[in-house]
């Protein structure tokens, strides 16, 4: 354990946990040098199992993606037993946990935010990648309360471009287009626009356009594309909606069409930039001033030294690979590139339109060997493109292309079961109903992204032990204020009421550390209720922090154990 960290801790300050998953924990710490405070993602590669390639093909991406609405990798870290991603930290947290504060957003705020998912969606596409995963679990929101789109772990970049059909099946049941559903080929850009449109949803409405505790239910509707349009909807968000959420993917609207959508262009006069801001190579002067004067080179020698490094070649020199491995490059540029936010030059546009994809070649599927994820030769460190601006991450998985059986839609699986992989609730269901056989196993892996978050919420400024009461917070949209006056009081209540809902919980001070378990013992869901005193107004509060499972579950139980006690 301590070999494998003696690496990552040379240049960070480990602090708390803020999220974990089946294979991964992800810790704020600090940078060493710059005291920038990033999120460190935390693997452990014999845990990886079979999705090892999947962040082999997520770290490939990340280095490949600047964009100013894309969260920023600075760092990579592999040794014998771990793998380290350090990234841009957000402490807003996750675009989802802002809805339900807010029960829904007003259509100028989700305005706001929309313009920077299309954005962001509309560069990832043009530098040929399919998302494959857009939910508002996977948008995180920064200290500027600007939006960072994460986790590309289920991402794809055909080789023969963005418009050739791809086969796997993957992403979250709720956001899938139906072309998915139905085991079909499908074009991964025109799944993005249908999950763009669940979004949206979901930012207008507060709930989800298709959803049901039975999954098979849950597929029919999507398939059938009929939801309901609540009355506060305007005519053009119903407008935009329904060119998002077409069943018929040729009839869907593209993101090059949603770029200067009235309903986007509204209260702004023009299209959506979708342009990097930070094109990959370019080099901040702040930044290369300050190595230059660090590592004690000469502005052009470490100009030379950061250029050379997209290639990731290992750099023979030591105080060369030195910098290369501390990744102070990076960090560095993030804390220039905050202060110089609003005065950034801006960059000259020479295209209008999107790149073209590539010319259509076979598929090749890799073999992919339990070794190393990065070759020897390029390190572990993607401190290379360097200086100002790099954000990234990305793909997966396999199904097969048949329909649903009607008989599957009797089978009802309870909001906590499906949090599970869906090969589980799938074969449950066809066992259940005597229809199990081979090719039955229609959406596999589709759930796999519910353990892969990253929950940045305000961390705990200090350790405080029971005595000292509960933590002093100002008000949060991640906290809830009660009518009760004594934080015992309001701990207790809570404590009587999480057994009622078949939540299992650890007590550490005001903090319960909650989970619940399917009917096979798996567990589905872990999430946070911190007891807290808010300075303004005085009154005390309940912080509540997903850390794992499907994050629509996750509201609903959060909001039936707050509404079933008397606080």
């Amino acid at each position: 354990m301590a070999i494998d960290y003696e690496e990552l801790l040379k240049h960070y300050e480990l602090q708390e946990t803020i999220g974990t998953g089946g294979f991964a924990k992800v810790k704020l710490a600090r940078h060493i040098l710059t005291r920038e405070k990033v999120a460190i993602k935390i693997m452990d590669k014999e845990l990886l199992g079979e999705d090892l390639p999947r962040v082999q093909t997520e770290i490939e991406a990340m280095k490949n993606l600047s964009h100013q609405h894309v969260c920023r990798l600075y760092h990579v870290i592999e040794t014998a037993q771990k793998i380290f991603i350090i990234l841009e930290y957000c402490p807003g947290g996750e675009l989802f946990d802002y809805i339900i504060a807010k029960d829904r957003l007003s259509e100028e705020e989700a305005r706001i935010f929309f313009r920077q998912i299309v954005s962001a969606v509309a560069y990832v596409h043009s530098q040929g990648y399919a998302h494959r995963d857009l939910k508002p679990e996977n948008l995180l929101i920064d200290e500027d309360h600007n939006i960072k789109l994460i986790d590309f772990g289920l991402c794809a970049k055909p080789k023969g471009g963005l418009d050739y059909p791809l086969k796997t099946c993957c992403g979250s049941p709720a956001y899938a287009a139906p072309e998915l559903i139905q085991g079909k080929t499908y074009i991964g850009s025109e799944a993005d626009i249908w999950s763009m449109g669940v979004l949206l949803y979901a930012l207008l409405c507060g709930f989800l356009p298709f959803d049901d505790d039975n999954v098979m239910t849950l597929y029919k509707k999507i398939m059938r594309g009929k939801y309901n349009v609540p009355k506060w909807l305007s005519p053009t968000s119903v407008l935009i909606l329904n060119q998002m959420l077409q069943v018929d993917p040729k009839k869907r609207i593209t993101v090059k069409h949603l770029l200067s959508h009235p309903w986007l262009i509204e209260d702004y006069s023009c299209p959506v930039d979708w342009h990097t801001k930070y094109p990959v190579g370019h080099l901040d002067e702040d930044c290369l001033t300050e190595l230059s004067v660090f590592f004690k080179r000469s502005k052009k020698s470490m100009s030379s030294l950061v250029t050379e490094q997209p290639r990731c070649r290992l750099l023979k020199d030591s105080s060369e690979d030195n910098l290369r491995s501390s990744g102070k490059q990076k960090i560095a540029s993030k804390k220039s590139e905050n202060k110089e936010n609003k005065k950034r030059v801006k960059i000259v546009k020479t295209d209008d339109h999107f790149v073209q994809p590539e010319a259509k070649t076979p598929v090749v599927i890799q073999n992919y060997e339990k070794k190393n994820l990065l070759n020897p030769k390029e390190h572990v460190d993607i401190y290379h493109k360097a200086m100002i601006s790099c954000n990234k991450e990305m793909p997966i998985k396999h199904a097969t292309n048949q329909l649903f059986s009607e008989e599957l839609t009797s089978t009802t699986l309870s909001p906590e079961r499906r949090t599970r992989s869906l090969d589980m609730d799938l074969n449950q269901a066809n066992e259940e109903s005597g229809q199990k056989k081979k090719g039955t196993k229609v959406f596999g892996s589709l759930e796999r992204g519910l353990d892969k978050m990253i929950t940045m919420l305000t961390p705990n400024k200090r350790k405080k032990s029971f005595k000292d009461g509960p933590r002093r917070l100002k008000a949060q949209y991640n906290v809830t204020t009660t009518t009760m006056l004594n934080a015992d009081d309001v701990l207790n209540e809570i404590i009587l009421v999480l057994p009622t809902k078949r939540v299992d919980f650890v007590q550490k001070g005001y903090t319960l550390k909650c989970q619940t378990r399917s009917d096979f013992g798996k567990v589905t869901m872990q999430f946070e209720l911190e007891i807290c005193q808010l300075s303004k107004p005085e009154v005390i509060g309940i912080r509540r922090q997903r850390l794992k499972g499907d994050a629509w579950v996750y509201k609903r139980l959060v909001e039936d154990i707050l509404s079933s006690s008397n606080v």
